[in-house]
């Protein structure tokens, strides 16, 4: 979400053009969930489904202790402060305290918030089941339906006027008004999927229909002169809605979003992004994958895989984010964008969204290996460990540090989306098929698979250590059942699977899965290995301007907190530190003259996953995980010499 500055409580921003069985479920918004609460079937055949939310609990580990961090600071938003603005608009007093940056009372996105903590708090009691989580959202609901009610405008709902739809629609300037309605149809929508509230789902029916009304009539010029406005992902979410409730017009209203400029080039595989504000397109695509699960439309599944496969091949850095001040730069110049204003959090927290999506259609490898590249060194590391605030962009400009938000005073969209992002990652941790399931993460948790009768847990301190023990805890009596478990393509070292400590032959290469089929039974364990060796990434434009990795994590040279001065890393505004001045002992060049990489940077005896450089720079440079990159200054693009 682009913008330019903050002044004072007027936010400006600037204009956008800105051999598996195979299935073939009923879907919500991911193949395989909850389909009793589903009208709809896709359309397409699946070679892997997505569990519930509610089957997976994560145990200790850096993930669930950022997943806390997000729930007590959704939990300390008062609801009053989140109504304000909608109660405001629709003429119903309200004395709270507002909520500040892009919530400000002025400001013309304010309420997106409302839609993502709807959306976080939901994912949230799916993933803990604690009711606390429910009643603040049902809450919530509850308020904004007599908003709705009392402004009586044929389902609009919003924190705004709607003469902000009608500006978009004529093309006049006005800050993203379809973005924000579209995260709180999402957030409705995810409350009544993950926590069963009706009423959210009657809300948002309603104000599906107030839209569908409003462009139904438009003339093709005019929806191309409006969709120049971001305009989120309304065409998910409303194929989303048709999916739980089969009314024809919800599909037609996300064909209504088919934006023809960015789309038309991607059914032909042609990449012409460059120039585009990147995470209003994201979104777009995530829609498309959506319609093509519910219409087998193979022009939208080109979309999506090409755009995908584009966006990964020729756009991305190595964290697995993109975009270099928040837009799409010419393919393959990823050494020319190192800069201060690199990878905004909200575009991996999209792109991972529709990799969920992809990978459910092929169980390819490649998305899993993606989603762990992704989760690990961007959205991982984009939460403060201390005070739970996050990032907006995360720089690769060699010795700036992360700038994060503060506490109630920003609420950016990157805000919104970590509301979210911490809240799922039990999410994509299992797959599975009619008699099988993916093992695609290696994080501490429980699957409970209550319709198959499997249970199993997952215990590991990966990727500190490189591994993983599955044990089952139940299992179906006398049917074979198969456990695949992805070998990643940067395990170039071999893989070690045993069994109950006897050693399974692995024929299997990086970059696939292995296949465990057996009849399992109660406390049965299953030891994988992956062992994990440092190698460098270069840029994809440039060999001599590489980062170096470590198994799945990229690692950071930690350049100390040197000149970074209170109420620096935490700003108000995402730009503030973007032009900080860098010390002039941050080592960004490297001497290696084609030695190997093992060479010249060595483990850090007594200290894991540290390792320090040797006769390439002035001093030792120490180099940690980038996702244990706190407060201080660091570099991951690194120029060869």
């Amino acid at each position: 979400m682009k913008k330019t500055t903050i002044l004072k409580t007027i936010v400006i921003a600037g204009h956008f053009i800105a051999v598996m069985l195979t299935c073939k479920p009923a879907f919500s918004q991911y193949i395989g969930q909850y389909q009793k609460e589903l009208t709809n079937r896709s359309e397409i055949t699946a070679k892997a489904q997505s569990f519930n939310l509610q089957d997976v609990r994560l145990l200790d580990s850096r993930f669930k202790q950022n997943m806390e961090r997000d729930a007590k600071w959704m939990l300390s938003i008062s609801n009053a402060s989140l109504l304000h603005t909608w109660r405001l608009n629709a003429g119903i007093a309200s004395n709270a305290k507002p909520l500040g940056g892009w919530e400000s009372p002025n400001c013309e996105l304010r309420g997106h918030i409302m839609g993502h903590i709807l959306s976080g708090l939901a994912l949230m009691y799916a993933s803990t089941g604690d009711i606390v989580y429910k009643q603040k959202a049902d809450s919530l609901v509850t308020a904004l339906a007599e908003c709705q009610q009392v402004l009586d405008e044929g389902g609009y709902l919003s924190a705004f006027p709607k003469q902000f739809i009608n500006r978009a629609i004529k093309g006049e300037w006005v800050w993203a008004p379809w973005y924000t309605i579209h995260k709180v149809m999402a957030g409705l929508t995810d409350m009544y999927l993950y926590t069963g509230n009706k009423q959210a789902l009657d809300i948002a029916e309603k104000m599906d229909g107030w839209a569908f009304r409003k462009l139904e009539p438009l003339t093709p010029q005019q929806l191309a002169t409006m969709e120049k406005t971001e305009f989120g992902g309304m065409s998910e979410v409303a194929y989303n809605l048709y999916a739980i409730t089969g009314n024809k017009n919800d599909k037609r209203l996300a064909e209504l979003f088919y934006h023809h400029a960015i789309m038309d080039p991607l059914a032909n595989k042609e990449d012409k992004l460059a120039g585009f504000h990147a995470n209003t397109q994201i979104p777009k695509i995530i829609g498309a994958a959506r319609g093509y699960e519910l219409t087998n439309n193979d022009t939208l599944k080109t979309i999506a895989q090409f755009f995908w496969q584009t966006v990964i091949d020729h756009h991305t850095f190595a964290t697995g984010g993109n975009s270099d001040e928040e837009f799409f730069f010419t393919p393959d110049q990823i050494s020319k964008h190192i800069t201060a204003t690199t990878t905004e959090t909200c575009n991996t927290y999209n792109m991972l969204k529709l990799t969920r999506h992809l990978f459910t259609w092929t169980a390819d490898v490649k998305y899993a290996d993606y989603y762990e590249r992704a989760l690990y060194n961007h959205i991982l590391p984009s939460q403060e460990a201390e005070t739970g605030m996050v990032t907006y962009l995360q720089s690769l400009k060699p010795g700036l540090f992360k700038t994060y938000s503060s506490h109630d005073d920003s609420f950016w969209c990157c805000v919104g989306t970590s509301f979210e992002n911490h809240a799922k990652y039990a999410e994509s941790i299992y797959y599975h098929t009619d008699n099988g399931i993916y093992v695609n993460l290696f994080i501490p948790s429980e699957l409970n698979w209550g319709e198959k009768g499997f249970k199993i847990v997952q215990q590991t301190r990966y990727p500190e250590e490189s591994v993983t023990s599955l044990t089952v805890k139940e299992a179906p009596s006398r049917i074979p059942f198969s456990l695949y478990i992805r070998y990643p393509h940067w395990a170039t070292s071999g893989a070690k699977i045993t069994i109950n400590g006897k050693v399974v032959k692995i024929s299997e290469k990086p970059g696939s899965y292995i296949e465990l089929k057996r009849v399992w039974k109660t406390g049965d364990e299953v030891a994988v290995s992956f062992p994990m060796s440092l190698r460098l990434i270069p840029a994809n434009d440039d060999a001599k301007v590489a980062t170096i990795a470590y198994g799945p994590l990229l690692l950071a040279g930690d350049m100390g907190t040197s000149g970074i001065n209170p109420p620096a890393p935490f700003a108000r505004d995402q730009l503030e530190f973007v032009k900080y001045n860098i010390p002039e002992d941050v080592i960004s060049s490297l001497t290696v003259k084609k030695r190997k990489l093992t060479e010249w940077l060595t483990p850090l005896a007594g200290k894991q996953l540290t390792f320090e450089t040797k006769d390439v720079a002035a001093r030792p440079i120490p180099l940690i995980p980038y996702y244990q990159i706190d407060k201080q200054r660091y570099v991951i693009y690194w120029n060869l010499k």
